[in-house]
């Protein structure tokens, strides 16, 4: 910018150098511009930037520090040989203007006007930070030969104090100097964390498929830990227990369903027959009736009768055929079984008026019952 300006200058035909000096001088201006509008005052607009964090007092709102604003400089007194500068700016939240002057002998900015301080200072000698000779103490270390004396012991016995604090402070910094060391030392940590995070990886994959689940499941704590010892879950008997005792229940276990005893009074015959323990009549033979099937008779066809269906007979008939249970137990039918299982004796065959069938109380069933029992 500043090779541009150098040479990018017009000097008119009337200019003389003798007469006006510079172009400045020809044109009536200032080298500042608009800068320099108020220089007949004293005043010189500067580029000024905040030098900490305040409230403005017009908005409330919070200036940071390092916001930068065209502020007014003037020259308000001096210290000293030091001039005292004040600064005058417009707020760019409100119309609120601020103004802030230097203070050499504070080394700090002071606020006059129009706004208030974000407080962080702190003390040097609370914060054990290194103070500042004060001027007068300079003065006396340059004059004063026993002040300088005195000066230097407390100086050596502060160092004296120091000394382990800067050793440790100085170990400290020497444990980082070694960048392939620290890398190495970090590298490992970083595997031993992947390595412990992978085993948890997998241990969770196991448990979620052996029991089924689809949630993800979270990392262990020490409380949970803790509440898990607390309760004991355990089963009565052992797995070696209940196998026993299934297999002593299967083996003591009859072979046969037990069937329901009949109710009414062909139960209440069966039960002085001793033959409750029959099939029930859904499973009597076919072409028998439910009260024959109860009562143990069936009807057996003659074998040289003609073929043709069974005809159920009726329990009064069956108590009054020849043969049936009106008769005396000492003398059986011919052709039916005794109760004691030996062969029967022959004899010839009764015949029923109309049919070529025989009625035979059947008792095996009842004789094997009594036998098994």
């Amino acid at each position: 910018m500043g090779e541009r300006k150098g040479v990018n200058k017009y000097y008119p035909p009337d200019f003389d150098p003798a007469k006006h000096g510079s172009l400045n001088k020809y044109h009536h201006s200032h080298p500042l511009r608009e800068r320099a509008r108020k220089l007949s005052q004293g005043i010189l607009v500067i580029r000024f930037e905040m030098p900490y964090n305040i409230w403005c007092d017009g908005c409330k709102n919070h200036i940071g520090m390092g916001v930068r604003y065209n502020a007014e400089k003037k020259k308000v007194g001096t210290y000293y040989t030091t001039p005292i500068y004040r600064f005058r700016m417009k707020c760019h939240l409100c119309v609120n203007y601020i103004e802030m002057q230097t203070d050499p002998a504070g080394c700090d900015y002071v606020i006059v006007s129009g706004a208030r301080r974000k407080e962080e200072r702190w003390d040097m000698r609370d914060n054990e930070q290194v103070l500042p000779t004060e001027r007068e103490d300079k003065a006396k270390l340059e004059t004063d030969a026993m002040y300088r004396l005195e000066h230097g012991v407390a100086d050596r016995a502060a160092l004296q104090r120091a000394v382990p604090t800067l050793a440790s402070l100085q170990e400290a910094q020497s444990a980082w100097k070694d960048d392939f060391a620290l890398n190495s030392m970090l590298r490992r940590r970083f595997r031993e964390e992947k390595k412990t995070l992978r085993e948890e990886e997998e241990e969770a994959a196991a448990l979620q498929a052996k029991a089924g689940l689809s949630i993800p499941l979270v990392r262990e704590a020490e409380e949970d830990r803790r509440l898990a010892a607390l309760l004991k879950y355990h089963s009565l008997d052992s797995y070696e227990d209940k196998q026993k005792m299934k297999r002593t229940e299967i083996s003591s276990r009859s072979w046969f369903p037990p069937a329901p005893a009949p109710s009414g009074k062909a139960g209440d015959a069966l039960r002085k027959l001793g033959l409750g323990g029959r099939a029930p009549p859904g499973r009597a033979a076919p072409g028998t009736s439910a009260a024959s099937a109860c009562l143990g008779i069936v009807r057996r066809r003659s074998r040289d009768g003609p073929e043709g269906p069974a005809e159920p007979v009726a329990p009064e008939q069956a108590e009054t055929a020849p043969g049936g249970l009106g008769e005396p137990s000492g003398a059986p039918e011919a052709g039916a079984a005794p109760r004691d299982g030996s062969p029967a004796s022959p004899g010839p065959a009764p015949t029923a008026s109309g049919h070529n069938t025989s009625l035979v109380a059947d008792y095996s069933d009842s004789s094997s019952d009594s036998e098994s029992t």
